[in-house]
């Protein structure tokens, strides 16, 4: 704990002079000994690894033993298509995470920065990485810290570390202080400096204890280097599918030689019913599918400025009921700005949105010296110095009061430097014929050296009234969590010295100013909250400035809702866990707590979004189901913790995101459901033949076809189907909803049983037209084709009009709009055209062992096929009546 220990005390334990430095030899040998001051990275997976990760899925598992049963009974042309659609779903797995991880690193490209650190007495400019433990470190305004610094000297020094503590303010340094608390905070250990954070005014000196890994930051890298993998809630829904069609599978085959057995059937034709009905409960193309349909996510999620580096990222989305956000540059600008200002008597806001403002007399003379008073440039957007000075410039830019323009007419000719003493800085500029001191600091200070007020343009004695004014407006506004400064002045006739400057001066006013919110974000977590989602505040910044942003915006009603960091850890875990559920302002925190609240969050069986962009976010980022870094504010390890990667730095995009993973989910259900239904049907079909001593309707090279092109094509557009507009107004699923819920497994039997049955028939009515009944045993090869074909057209046909059904689960075809999705439409056209050239095209229908049918014939085929769509749109009719 180097922040306890005097400055002597670590010159003596960390060898060095601090008017001298390191000599070379002795930086060369800590050099070899400690390694460079760089974060260890891990290492980038290869594409085989990559290709080889895709594999890892139950669903996977079961098609490659399906492939490897269909190889061994010399089936190779199932084989191959199987094995296709294995290596489809792997390769648009590869690509998107090879994708992703190629944007991730165009976001990371920053050049090193160089330090300037005392080596033999001498100041010299080294790189960053070739800084060790005992260096003394010259620190000045603009320059990032090279490693977690002891500090020795500071002059007026303070130092931006929003990326450690989420704090939009800089933090002011004090070489002197020595801090006891073993427990103190990052963001109050005043006599330390922290590797990449940001020097913004002053300076000072600091001899190295940490470099790289032993860092702060380093701290927060070997958290993310810990493995910690999750399965995603389609992941698991997913393997739970596979689990159930490989177990199906297996019984379907048990069962198929129990009935060979006892019918006394030749059990070698049995074995080769069995594949054909396993091939028939295994959808082969659903994981193909499920890869297509996250990748056109994917592609969507990127056109509102989202990144997404793994495909399941998206949906994960969909299930979220918890977004822990951090508060600076996340929910707020991360810029200072002034929001108040205040003059005898007259306390404004200031239109944030507008320019060209108008000023009375008293506020134009506040703005003015709180301009001119002023050390920070700022133009077209961007600011250089401390943001709390840049603020008060683009305060005087809104009241057409630059600072050119008033440096130009009024040319600062003294000063009296800021000093955390004092609080107060004052400048003596030209004013007429004579010369005008501008004060700016903390009002209490001001009130000290203060004698008069400037009120209604004139300037009266400072009473005791006036006083108590100033006082209370001080007061109110720091209630509202602002940050406020107060302005005085004093004109004289010559120059003065420094010491002279602050003496019986006139008091204008107060401004008061904050880090505001997003404009665009109250709207988007009004929208979270009604579709169920819980948005909670994770930061830094101290608990008022934290609990005032998120009333606002309406994060929170009271401060009761709010704990902070030394709050948290008073508590056991197991009461924090009991309890979260009643916070949603986590102020004053470390990483280490932003871990502790998501895996309470976690623990009450919450699917829980992390976003920020700070080093400090990272741990939480990974451990979250799903972590939200910031492209444009967030730092590279933020970057590498994430899912996700905003490249607009927009909270908005977020809910966009959530709405996109709802409506991916549901359309991933809807495929899976619509699969299984064709499936089922193919199952009964062939089942119900078996138990009843039928011939086969359907042959294995049949149920193929229609699995993967018959069935794959609606299926994919079912999966793009466009969004429900009302997906936002239904509250989180479960994560432990299964595919099957809300009624969904019930539709999967009625439509494959209906499936089933109608085939049944259509095989029947083909036989018996011949003249034959189904259990005839010399029914003849050309009248078994016809009816084969009858069922295989049937089969088809009733599974690509059953698919317009499946659009939704209430809401009937007409009212989600016939033609709205014009795939589908296109899918079912082509897939009645595929069947048409299967059993009209020689060389096919003899592959196929079908042949074409007559127009009377399509006819009753179209019959039999519209029935599954006509009965579910009943159903959903009945159920719709009901709920009304």
């Amino acid at each position: 704990m180097w922040f306890s220990k005097s400055q002597e005390d670590v010159f003596k334990e960390l060898q060095v002079s601090p008017a001298t430095g390191l000599s070379e030899e002795e930086a060369k040998k800590r050099l070899e000994q400690y390694g460079r001051n760089k974060l260890k990275g891990k290492p980038k997976k290869s594409l085989i690894s990559l290709f080889l990760s895709q594999l890892k899925d139950m669903l996977i598992y079961v098609l490659l033993g399906a492939a490897v049963i269909t190889i061994v009974i010399e089936e190779y042309t199932d084989a191959v298509i199987i094995l296709m659609v294995v290596f489809l779903n792997a390769i648009i797995g590869v690509a998107q995470e090879y994708k992703a991880e190629k944007a991730v690193e165009a976001l990371q490209k920053m050049t090193t920065p160089k330090s300037l650190v005392r080596r033999d007495g001498e100041t010299v400019e080294i790189n960053s990485e070739e800084v060790v433990p005992g260096d003394i470190v010259i620190l000045d305004a603009g320059r990032y810290v090279p490693a977690d610094l002891r500090l020795i000297e500071s002059a007026n020094l303070q130092i931006e570390e929003s990326a450690l503590t989420g704090e939009s303010v800089p933090s002011e340094k004090n070489a002197t202080s020595l801090l006891t608390d073993p427990k103190t905070p990052i963001g109050d250990k005043v006599n330390m400096a922290f590797m990449s954070t940001l020097t913004t005014y002053g300076r000072g000196e600091g001899v190295v204890v940490a470099t790289a890994m032993d860092t702060e930051i380093g701290k927060i890298a070997k958290i993310l280097d810990e493995d910690h993998t999750e399965m995603t809630p389609l992941q698991k829904r997913l393997e739970e599918l596979g689990k159930i069609l490989g177990f199906l599978a297996i019984g379907v085959c048990i069962l198929i030689f129990a009935i060979a057995f006892i019918q006394k059937r030749d059990l070698m034709d049995m074995f080769l019913t069995a594949i054909s009905l396993a091939v028939a409960a295994i959808p082969e193309g659903l994981a193909a599918i499920v890869a297509i349909v996250l990748a056109l996510g994917v592609t969507r999620m990127s056109k509102i400025n989202a990144i997404v580096k793994k495909l399941p990222s998206v949906e994960t989305l969909g299930s979220v009921n918890i977004i822990c956000s951090d508060k600076t540059g996340t929910l707020t600008q991360n810029k200072m700005t002034v929001v108040k200002h205040y003059t005898q008597g007259v306390l404004s806001d200031v239109a944030q949105t507008a320019s060209n403002l108008t000023a009375n007399e008293d506020e134009a003379e506040l703005i003015k010296s709180l301009v001119l008073c002023n050390d920070a440039t700022y133009e077209e957007g961007q600011g250089t110095g401390d943001p709390t000075e840049i603020a008060l410039i683009a305060l005087g830019d809104k009241y057409n009061l630059t600072k050119e323009a008033l440096n130009e007419k009024h040319e600062r000719v003294s000063e009296f430097p800021f000093d955390s003493d004092r609080k107060l800085m004052s400048t003596l500029n030209k004013e007429g014929n004579g010369y005008r001191v501008h004060t700016k600091g903390a009002i209490d200070s001001i009130l000290k050296i203060a004698s008069t007020a400037l009120v209604d343009g004139r300037i009266v004695p400072l009473t005791e009234q006036l006083k108590e004014d100033f006082l209370k407006t001080t007061e109110e506004m720091s209630d509202s969590a602002l940050r406020v400064l107060g302005a005085a002045f004093k004109d004289t006739e010559q120059m003065l010295e420094p010491e002279e400057m602050e003496k019986d001066l006139t008091l204008i006013g107060l401004v008061g100013m904050i880090d505001p919110p997003r404009l665009e974000v109250k709207a988007s977590i009004a929208e979270a909250k009604s579709a169920g989602i819980t948005p909670i505040m994770i930061t830094g910044d101290h608990k008022n400035t934290a609990v005032a942003i998120a009333k606002e915006l309406g994060i929170a009603d009271s401060i009761e809702q709010s704990l902070t960091g030394a709050e948290i850890d008073a508590m056991d875990e197991k009461a924090f866990s009991d309890n979260i559920n009643n916070y949603r302002v986590f102020a004053r925190v470390s990483p280490e707590h932003k871990v502790k609240i998501v895996r309470a969050f976690k623990a009450q069986g919450n699917i829980v979004s992390m976003t920020g962009d700070g080093v400090n976010d990272a741990p939480s980022l990974k451990y979250a189901d799903i972590g939200v870094a910031m492209g444009i504010t967030g730092t590279d390890v933020s970057k590498g913790a994430s899912d996700m990667i905003l490249t607009d730095d927009n909270f908005t995009t977020i809910v966009k995101a959530i709405e996109e993973g709802r409506n991916i989910y549901n359309n991933i259900k809807k495929a899976v459901i619509f699969l299984l239904s064709c499936n089922l049907g193919e199952v009964v079909t062939i089942l119900v033949s078996i138990l009843f001593s039928w011939p086969i309707p359907l042959l294995p090279t049949q149920i193929l076809w229609i699995n993967l092109v018959t069935d794959s094509l609606p299926a994919i557009s079912l999966g793009v189907d466009p969004g429900d507009k009302d997906v936002m107004k239904q509250k989180p699923r479960s994560p432990k909803e299964s595919f099957f819920a809300g009624g969904a497994g019930i539709r999967a039997i009625l439509g494959g049983v209906l499936i089933g049955i109608i085939t049944l028939l259509a095989f029947y009515y083909g036989i018996w037209e011949h003249g034959y009944r189904i259990s005839d045993p010399d029914i003849p090869k050309e009248v078994m084709t016809y009816a084969r074909t009858m069922s295989f057209v049937v089969i088809a046909a009733s599974q690509l009009f059953y698919s317009l059904s499946m659009r939704h689960s209430i809401k009937s075809i007409l009212s989600v709009g016939l033609l709205k999705n014009k795939l589908l439409i296109l899918a079912i056209a082509l897939g009645l055209f595929l069947q048409l050239v299967v059993i009209s095209v020689p060389f096919l229908a003899g592959a196929f062992q079908v042949h074409n049918l007559s127009l009377q014939d399509w006819g009753i085929v179209f019959g039999f096929a519209l029935i599954p769509l006509v009965v579910n749109e009943i159903i959903k009719m009945v159920l719709r009546m009901k709920k009304k």
